[in-house]
């Protein structure tokens, strides 16, 4: 496979008539993500739960697709669509709206994170595992049907991306049975924060190997992929800098221009798994070897295919977390 400085409008596959969703794309990562759906001539909804937000990023996007020579008159467009990932019982009435809304979802790509390891859901739970899987979890659960029968079309492929850090690398999870893994502390630190963080990338990582197992046991044609986008310039990021006294602003002014990128840059990665020509090919080949390289797969920029760390091939791990979800959601009444 050969090395990749960037993704490019010729890495995507045409995207016309096509579905997708794109999480926290109002802004950053996900907006950027957007940017390059929409040029392939997707209809891509934009999950924000700020409208006046998304309405604004809806227009911008607009204004650069109809000055973008190459993007012509496509059918690409954006849509807002409501989402509150921070209390998933939000989330399950936007995924039944969007299900009475649209026939077909062809990518679904659960981008948006929280970042901020100190916030408590109201039952105890790490807000950012919350947000982070949690809510996209039960997001993914719920759209499943329709993507499956999306899959089942002829000349279809579905594809179903989590974006999650090369951060995960840095936490060590021993288990994840029981909801209190889920709330467990690691201390009212930076160090402790940002390893909720990490548990939260983490379990992105096991969801997305445990979705692409039960898929393939049900043969549904469906490509699932983690994506670590790199080092991102984000609003997010900025937000985090900004709680940090004194040490934020040297990162911001001395750390930040060194190494982190652009939204454009850090969005590569996450449009090559969304709808990368490469991965299509892949999955159609008659090698076996081949056509599974991108399922379950783990990407890094730009979209190379990379190994994670021993927690998130870790079988034992994935299933605790899925059953965990469930357990959880159920006493949600989800």
């Amino acid at each position: 496979m050969p090395a990749r400085s960037k993704i490019t409008a010729e890495d995507l596959k045409d995207l016309r008539g096509k579905v997708a969703i794109v999480t926290g794309g109002n802004t950053g990562i996900g907006y950027a993500t957007i940017q390059f759906l929409v040029r392939q001539g997707a209809k891509v909804y934009m999950g924000s739960r700020n409208e006046d937000k998304a309405k604004a990023a809806i227009d911008e996007l607009e204004a650069a697709l109809r000055n973008d020579t190459k993007a012509g008159n496509n059918g690409g467009s954006v849509h807002w669509l409501s989402l509150d990932l921070s209390d998933p019982r939000l989330v399950k009435e936007t995924a039944l709206s969007f299900l009475r809304k649209e026939e077909r979802l062809d990518i679904l790509v659960n981008n948006a994170a929280a970042t901020d390891g100190a916030q408590r859901f109201n039952n105890g739970m790490h807000q950012s595992m919350v947000v982070n899987h949690i809510s996209h979890f039960l997001l993914t659960e719920i759209l499943l049907p329709l993507l499956k029968s999306t899959a089942a079309q002829v000349d279809s492929d579905v594809r179903i991306v989590n974006v999650t850090s090369m951060y995960h690398t840095r936490v060590k999870v021993e288990s994840f049975v029981g909801k209190e893994s889920f709330s467990k502390d690691y201390g009212d630190t930076l160090s402790g924060h940002l390893y909720v963080y990490g548990v939260s990338k983490l379990a992105n990582i096991l969801h997305i190997k445990h979705l692409q197992t039960q898929l393939n046991s049900e043969s549904a044609r469906i490509t699932c992929i983690a994506v670590h986008p790199g080092t991102v310039r984000t609003t997010g990021v900025q937000r985090f800098f900004d709680s940090i006294r004194f040490f934020g602003w040297f990162l911001q002014k001395v750390v930040e221009p060194i190494w982190f990128v652009s939204w454009t840059q850090g969005a590569m990665t996450s449009a090559f798994a969304a709808a990368g020509r490469e991965v299509a090919a892949a999955r159609e080949s008659t090698d076996e070897t081949k056509r599974k390289m991108y399922e379950g797969a783990y990407l890094t920029p730009v979209g190379k295919i990379t190994k994670p760390s021993e927690n998130a091939m870790d079988e034992r791990l994935r299933n605790e977390l899925y059953e965990t979800t469930k357990e959880v959601l159920k006493e949600m009444g989800l």
